[in-house]
């Protein structure tokens, strides 16, 4: 039977995912019947299965773009240049093939449940490690759940991948409400506090009464306000774009002040990206935070609209050099506005901006729970530890890693998974 509260076309049957558990073998097995109804609410299969017609129609409406002028300069200082974009987007409506991911994703136990009335799917993946560590993983935008499968395997099968068996974690990945395949608030309310507790009520409803969070963009967010809200089951989080800008700082840079005195090296050099971007790559953010809808209607509209309003940032958040080609295939990238177009998601997951109508950089409050910090550096900035200290009264791990940007997982899934396992091995 169909499910109102998801896209039409995504069907789930208990047949779909056991196939899917006997395809990825014993390192990652399904919950078994009692913990699928841990928590008195009911945890159902989910499988992707996009109708035919709405691929062909996206692909239709991909090729009857009008294009804008090319930019009058030779470089992308007026925004995506279209000799980037438009090869993306020829591939995207000719060869690109969306079953490709679609089987990759039903390759893996997917459940769906509902969470104070809205319909939450998630990935969860248990690793055969018997005394593996439970985690949350949680993407941001404009990624997706995405961004975390080539990390899967990495996490919950440590041994195939240098690591050791007690590097094990069992997995939960969750797609934000108005993400993906999860439903559409259709009230306001589901802001990141909201979503954090509804992320407790999940791993506990998994049976998982100690836990940890990791996320990067909307994910560390989230995963921030779970350790200020304390709460239930959660121990320890890890974070790569920790949220650490001094109050005193963040009023700087908002007011396009220059940089105070007495700052560190790092510091500084922290606070001249943050600068930049302020000044120079910030207005989806704004537009976002204050106008959802208005830019929603182009994201939902327009596929190749959607594509240029991602691609830039992905374009810049990569650890690339401003061509995230060099670390993600044409394929990955459009598997990711894909999912977006698909699900008519562009603009209810832009409204979790509105929702937290707050800079993601600046420290809101002191969390005293364990925290740990990984630094890529192609992130949006470079988190200095003297601001992470003052941030994180329980900082247990800092470290700053050689490769990848923002999509840590998604462009660097082996070193993500190794920073992931360092910083929660104290807690085993």
């Amino acid at each position: 039977m169909s499910n109102p509260l998801l896209p039409p076309g995504l069907l789930a049957s208990r047949r779909d995912v056991l196939g899917g558990v006997a395809a990825i073998g014993a390192a990652a097995l399904v919950s078994t019947a009692a913990q699928a109804q841990a928590g008195g609410a009911a945890v159902r299969p989910f499988k992707a299965a996009i109708p035919q017609a709405d691929i062909v129609a996206m692909k239709r409406r991909i090729a009857a773009t009008r294009w804008a002028d090319a930019e009058p300069v030779s470089d992308d200082s007026q925004g995506v240049r279209r000799q980037a974009l438009e090869p993306l987007m020829r591939y995207w409506a000719g060869d690109y093939d969306w079953r490709k991911v679609e089987a990759r994703l039903n390759a893996l136990p997917m459940f769906v449940t509902e969470i104070d009335g809205l319909d939450i799917q998630f990935i969860h993946v248990r690793s055969r490690h018997r005394d593996a560590l439970p985690m949350i993983l949680t993407h941001g935008w404009p990624g997706s759940i995405l961004e975390f499968l080539k990390a899967i395997d990495p996490l919950t099968n440590p041994t195939a991948h240098g690591g050791k068996a007690e590097d094990a974690f069992h997995l939960v990945i969750p797609s934000i409400p108005g993400f993906g395949f999860s439903a559409k608030p259709k009230v306001p309310g589901w802001g990141s506090d909201h979503i954090g507790r509804a992320w407790s009520q999940l791993m506990l409803r998994l049976g998982y009464e100690r836990y940890v969070s990791q996320g990067g963009d909307c994910g560390s967010v989230i995963s921030q306000r779970m350790a200020l809200q304390k709460v239930p089951g959660l121990v320890a989080i890890h974070l790569n774009m920790p949220a650490v800008v001094p109050a005193e700082i963040a009023h700087i840079l908002a007011a396009g002040d220059p940089a105070p005195a007495g700052l560190t090296a790092k510091e500084r050099g922290a606070f001249d990206q943050l600068a930049a971007f302020y000044r120079d790559n910030s207005a989806y953010a704004a537009m976002m935070n204050t106008r959802p809808q208005t830019i929603g209607y182009s994201l939902v509209d327009s596929p190749v609209g959607m594509a240029a309003w991602m691609y830039e940032k992905i374009s810049q958040w990569t650890y690339s050099g401003g061509d995230p080609l060099k670390v993600l295939t044409r394929d990955e990238i459009l598997d990711d506005f894909s999912l977006y177009w698909l699900t008519g998601t562009g603009a209810s997951a832009a409204r979790i901006y509105w929702e937290d109508h707050t800079n993601n950089f600046n420290a809101r409050g002191v969390i005293d729970l364990p925290v740990a910090v990984s630094v890529f550096p192609g992130e949006i900035f470079r988190a200095p530890k003297t601001w992470a200290d003052r941030a994180y009264a329980n900082l247990f791990y800092f470290h700053e890693v050689s490769n990848g940007g923002h999509f840590a997982a998604w462009e660097q899934p082996q070193l993500f998974a190794e920073e992931v396992r360092a910083a929660f091995r104290s807690f085993r």
